[in-house]
């Protein structure tokens, strides 16, 4: 079926197949689809791609499951499934969206309307219900570089207007008169050229003048072992050859991946002193990753970032948005009896402010595990003054499937959005430096243990969507708004 195939089609665009021409057109047969149908029928077809879509894209999290959950195997799907099913939705209201606007309106004005439609549709999944914006359009573009420069001024969502236009161009091709057609045609040749043209200018400009040294650490230590007791004085032998390896280098900052402390750091005399030796003899900067404990009654749980130096912890933040069902069970009071079905869900308290560390070398922001696919997150912290963004995260709970690099390719976008290079310390990968253009100038395999250290420059400038935010996004929604409108005082055709 075509909706099938345009789902399957669309996966591969996105790692580890990495086509990333087939997202051009593989959504144009659902557009056709939409176009040659009434509303319901359309919608259905739209949702059967999607959920084709996002079972293929998603097929990673089957691995955490069968590993660490006690679901058994046939079950393993389902919650891939269930939420494969959930993001299927949205394209099956673009699809029904176009359809109804269509009868209405005319299939011409459905098709110009449609990408506005797919932008609002992406920032509603990205924020609805805590947000999951996870295989957005404009991802399967990321080592495209000439094409997501647009993302320094409207975000990702740009990159993913431009592409679903051209779907809606080739689509037009196939249900539209050939003056229409060549409109169409006409009009995202020229998208995408203006698109090339920003994007190259951008490539050609010189790079930022100030620049700090910065090391990063991938230990490649499985998550079983992680944790475990039996484990640590390894674990902490592995820490510490990475981190005087990569101090005698003399860099300014030195990262630790997320939860990377094997012990509760502050409660650890002994590797609290260990990391302030190391910080005093080479006059170097740790950011740390560990759980911390509150004090008091309430002893509440954080995953936190600690910056040390040869004066000990300076300066903390801890993760505000935290991972529904991995970090915090949503509806516990429902729902809470999952928490015994999987060793990964934890309960873990947020944190509420979005803290710019001063440094060494530079203010600098951090976002923990998958903060940074959320572009509004990271936008914070450059507001508040952030010269370079950190990342911090552990994927090992997703072995060495797809996920990992999907979960990459998602922060060259953060760089050309700010001009910031985003450096990236993950414990088992894909630790990587990523250049202000979204180049990923180096990085380190899956499960590749040792350093990365480079000269990274540090932001200068401030962008379109660093001042305007989501502003796209918005204009999205108000024209679908308008065009839905529209089409409810229309008579049908």
């Amino acid at each position: 079926m075509l909706a099938v195939a345009a789902g399957a089609a669309l996966a591969l665009a996105y790692p580890r197949v990495d086509w990333a021409g087939a997202a051009w057109i593989a959504l144009s047969p659902v557009l056709v689809l939409a176009l040659t149908r009434p509303p319901r029928p359309a919608l259905g077809w739209g949702w059967l791609a999607g959920f084709v879509f996002f079972l293929l894209l998603l097929r990673w999290l089957n691995f955490t499951f069968r590993v660490y959950s006690e679901i058994p195997w046939p079950l393993t799907w389902l919650p891939t499934a269930l939420l494969a099913g959930y993001c299927g939705l949205y394209s099956g209201l673009v699809a029904g969206a176009v359809s109804w606007i269509a009868t209405r309106r005319g299939a011409t004005c459905a098709l110009l309307v449609a990408p506005f439609l797919w932008v609002g549709a992406e920032w509603v999944r990205g924020h609805l219900m805590g947000g999951f914006p996870w295989g957005s359009l404009g991802y399967s573009q990321y080592r495209q570089l000439a094409v997501i420069q647009v993302a320094e001024l409207a975000g990702v969502y740009a990159v993913s207007f431009v592409v679903f236009a051209v779907n809606a161009a080739i689509a037009g091709c196939a249900v539209l008169a050939w003056r229409r057609a060549a409109v169409g045609l006409a009009l995202a040749t020229a998208v995408v050229g203006a698109t090339l043209g920003f994007g190259t200018s951008r490539l050609t400009e010189a790079s930022p003048a100030g620049e700090a040294t910065i090391a990063v650490m991938q230990p490649a230590i499985e998550q079983p072992l992680k944790w475990s007791a039996s484990h640590t004085v390894q674990t902490l032998g592995i820490y510490g050859d990475l981190t005087r390896g990569a101090a005698r280098e003399h860099p300014r900052l030195i990262v630790w991946p997320e939860t990377a402390s094997p012990s509760i750091l502050r409660q650890d005399p002994v590797l609290l002193q260990a990391l302030q030796d190391v910080a005093a003899r080479y006059d170097v900067a740790l950011l740390v990753g560990s759980i911390d404990i509150g004090e008091g009654s309430g002893r509440e749980a954080r995953n936190t970032a600690f910056l040390l130096t040869e004066r000990g912890i300076v300066n903390r933040y801890d993760k505000i948005h935290l991972v529904p069902f991995g970090e915090y069970v949503p509806l516990p009071g429902v729902i809470g009896f999952i928490r015994g079905w999987a060793e990964f869900i934890s309960e873990l308290t947020p944190g509420s402010r979005a803290v710019v560390f001063s440094g060494p070398p530079a203010p600098f922001g951090v976002v923990i595990c998958y903060e940074g696919i959320f572009p509004a997150l990271v936008r914070r912290f450059v507001k508040n003054g952030a010269r370079l963004m950190v990342n911090m995260t552990n994927d090992a709970w997703f072995g060495r499937t797809s996920g990992p690099l999907q979960h990459l390719a998602m922060y060259p976008f953060r760089a050309i959005e700010h001009r910031v290079a985003v450096v990236r310390a993950a414990n088992t990968g894909v630790s990587a430096f990523i250049a202000p253009t979204g180049r990923i100038v180096k990085s380190l395999n899956l499960f590749e243990r040792g350093n990365l250290i480079d000269r990274v420059p540090l932001r200068t400038r401030e962008t379109l969507y660093t001042r305007l935010g989501d502003w796209f996004a918005y204009l999205g929604l108000l024209v679908s708004a308008g065009a839905l409108g529209a089409a409810a005082l229309g008579r049908p055709r």
